[in-house]
């Protein structure tokens, strides 16, 4: 099925509207309570059939500690700025218990098998860089590398080991319900439930911002998480890291990894892996902001029905400067491989762009990882999110 015309960067699909209808109709027929968005609330249903030693399990108490002040931080947000309507009020009750049984369940794991949270793995690889600046396309290029590896999607939006292992099928219903809420979801990122993907599963598990201010108004808890040291978020984030090379039968290949909050926390990052190698995108900034601003209004339309597009131009021009601004000062003062990518030579001459990347990061590039990347290349180049090109060109037109 193609993807259907996008008349303006909020707009919302008929498919949410009746979901936030039914959701509301809901609550008011009593025929189920209206959660409360409130720490202890969740707590108590999230946790339920787990021992409070899970909570515990491998963390120091800081981290304990921060993954608790984050949700009263990230709850009171949700209450006082986000004017969520029937549709997000549910996610946020969905995604603020599903981190925290996550987080007890990985406890668990770790409770029984602690070993798996201290595997020895290959440095990884570690793609940096603004969000909508071929971080993705590089990100998928380099983990198409048989001597690499990298992050299934389902395992990053369920990064709790299984037996047998259901997440692919898990994450595949999931994506089809996301895909009819907001039928725009692949043209802004293509998504695959086996296919790589970036780790913002794992730090929504931990509560970093990533994932939620993309979706939400929630000024107040993303300018307490900025200010905040995000050293237990990747505690949290090297562990599950760990725990996934071992169960993955991986942890011998360099592991590549992406997400546009790493520029924001580089160092908190490679405080957990000193040896990694850095890839860094570059593109320009204009056109940063204008696919940023689009990604993000299409997901808070969703969710709220106050939705201002001048305010979310405004955030945003500010976080992307923050990102800037931070990556420089980690870059500065890191000392190990870096290669920088260039988004327009990407587009043009993409092999050439992986060549210096390799020879920058002192990689063999081999025949067997072009034949591979190709493959990849033409799967990218056929999917669904070359239409946001047009519609962005629409936006402006308009």
């Amino acid at each position: 099925m193609g993807i259907p015309n996008r008349p303006h960067p909020l707009a919302r699909a008929k498919a949410a509207d009746w979901a936030g209808r039914a959701v509301q109709a809901l609550w008011d027929k009593g025929l189920t309570p209206k959660p409360p968005l409130e720490p202890e609330f969740l707590w108590e249903v999230a946790s339920r059939g787990f021992d409070p030693q899970d909570e515990t399990s491998l963390r120091s108490n800081a981290e304990v500690e921060d993954f608790r002040a984050r949700l009263d931080q990230l709850c009171a947000s949700l209450r006082e700025d986000a004017a969520l309507n029937a549709m997000g009020h549910a996610m946020a009750y969905g995604q603020l218990t599903s981190a925290i049984r996550k987080r007890h369940a990985l406890g668990q794991v770790w409770r029984e098998t602690p070993q798996l949270a201290q595997t020895a793995i290959a440095p990884p690889i570690i793609v940096a860089g603004q969000m909508r600046a071929g971080t993705t396309r590089m990100h998928r290029l380099l983990a198409a590398d048989p001597q690499h590896a990298g992050t299934r999607f389902c395992n990053s939006h369920n990064p709790v080991p299984i037996s047998p292992d259901w997440r692919p099928l898990k994450a595949g219903a999931a994506l089809a319900i996301a895909r009819r809420i907001n039928p725009w979801l692949d043209a802004l990122h293509p998504f695959g439930a086996t296919r790589i993907d970036e780790e913002i599963g794992w730090l929504a598990g931990a509560l970093s911002p990533a994932t939620f201010e993309a979706q939400w108004h929630i000024p107040g808890f993303v300018g307490w998480s900025e200010a905040r040291d995000p050293a237990p978020v990747y505690a949290e984030f090297a562990r599950i890291l760990r725990t996934d090379a071992a169960t993955m039968g991986d942890a011998d290949r360099p592991r590549v990894l992406k997400c546009p909050q790493f520029s924001e926390d580089l160092p908190a990052l490679l405080a957990q892996f000193p040896d990694a190698r850095l890839v860094v995108t570059r593109r320009d900034s204009a056109a940063v902001l204008d696919s940023s601003v689009s990604l993000v209004a299409s997901q808070m339309a969703v969710q709220s029905d106050h939705g201002n597009l001048a305010g979310i131009e405004r955030e945003w021009q500010r976080k992307l400067r923050l990102r800037e601004q931070r990556l420089e000062t980690a870059l500065a003062e890191f000392r190990g491989l870096v290669a920088w990518v260039d988004f327009e030579r990407l587009n043009a001459d993409w092999p050439g762009e992986i060549a210096q990347t390799y020879a920058a990061l002192d990689l063999p590039l081999t025949d067997a990882a072009l034949a591979a990347m190709h493959r990849e290349q033409s799967r990218a180049e056929h999917g669904s999110h070359t239409a946001h090109k047009t519609q962005l060109a629409q936006f402006a037109a308009s």
